[in-house]
């Protein structure tokens, strides 16, 4: 939940669990975040619902959201008549280059790509000024762009996708299989690089294979910058350096754009929902709205 001075007021985390239906799962927790807004004094003015997957942000509609096990769910319509408000339904990447854009690491640019690297990888493509869904909604589906050909197989059924090797998720389970230390987390990795020689593996694989996507990407929309956010981004340095030797080597004959960390982290796409709540409640969004506080005082955690 966000104040009217853009700054966060309030969260509310639930876990997801197999046997909930997952409809009527997010339509409880929209509900007990407007009870929240109440008992703490504030009017909701509308709400912003971000999900993976091919969404329908025109018609409101989630097509298919397969962690999320959605299809065809009119998010708009169900959650509407539930809280009596505006509602904007977007893609969880696309919102979170929204907020990029108004106060992050965007900032000022109508052309750049936002990559967060959690779980999976999607990216939001932003082309003069506004985010592109694509003529199927399914437009920065990049985790699943092959950069190692005949590479390990994906849950999608392909070989070699860039999300098998640098989303956080595949890196995990790489390392995993490749015999190192049971349970470790991207994370924890990323703090091993130096001693296990499995840890160096993946992450070199990781970050060899997003340069290579990165590049793939520069050269077909020419962005003025580069934003990586997730996990895998909190490693700085370690990761940034080598994904940016990476994707300079892969443009030999260009200069590769900027490449920095999400001004919001985690936090991405729940700002990028609240500013799309704000416009479909037709509320202003100014320049800066939404900026953490770390980037007000001049600390920002850019790379």
């Amino acid at each position: 939940m966000f104040g009217e001075d853009g700054q966060f007021r309030h969260a509310l985390v639930v876990p997801s669990r197999a046997d909930d239906d997952p409809v009527e799962a997010v339509r409880s927790l929209c509900r007990q975040l407007r009870d929240d807004a109440l008992a703490l004094g504030a009017t909701p003015a509308a709400i912003g619902v971000v999900t993976p997957g091919l969404v329908d942000e025109t018609e409101g509609v989630v097509r298919y959201a397969a962690n999320l096990r959605f299809r065809n769910v009119p998010l708009r319509a169900f959650i509407g008549a539930d809280l009596g408000l505006p509602v904007a339904v977007g893609h969880d990447a696309r919102a979170a280059g929204i907020a990029e854009a108004v106060a992050g690491a965007a900032s000022g640019l109508d052309n750049f790509l936002l990559l967060p690297l959690g779980t999976g990888i999607a990216a939001a493509v932003v082309v003069h000024g506004a985010p592109v869904p694509g003529a199927t909604g399914s437009a920065g589906e990049v985790g699943h762009m092959p950069v190692y050909p005949g590479g390990e197989p994906c849950s999608c059924g392909q070989r070699g996708c860039l999300e098998v090797y640098a989303s956080a998720g595949g890196l995990a389970r790489r390392y995993a299989r490749l015999g190192g230390t049971p349970g470790l987390d991207s994370q924890a990795i990323a703090e091993a690089v130096a001693t296990d020689p499995v840890a160096r593996t993946v992450w070199d694989d990781a970050t060899q294979a997003l340069g290579t996507a990165l590049a793939t990407l520069t050269l077909t929309l020419d962005p003025a910058r580069i934003i990586l956010g997730g996990g895998l981004a909190d490693a700085g340095v370690l990761f940034f350096d080598p994904v940016r030797d990476a994707l300079h080597a892969a443009l030999a004959w260009r200069t590769p754009p900027p490449l920095l960390r999400s001004a919001f982290g985690a936090q991405a796409a729940q700002v990028g929902a609240a500013i799309m709540a704000r416009r479909k409640a037709d509320l202003p969004v100014p320049d800066g709205w939404g900026v953490p506080e770390l980037a007000r005082t001049g600390a920002g955690p850019y790379v």
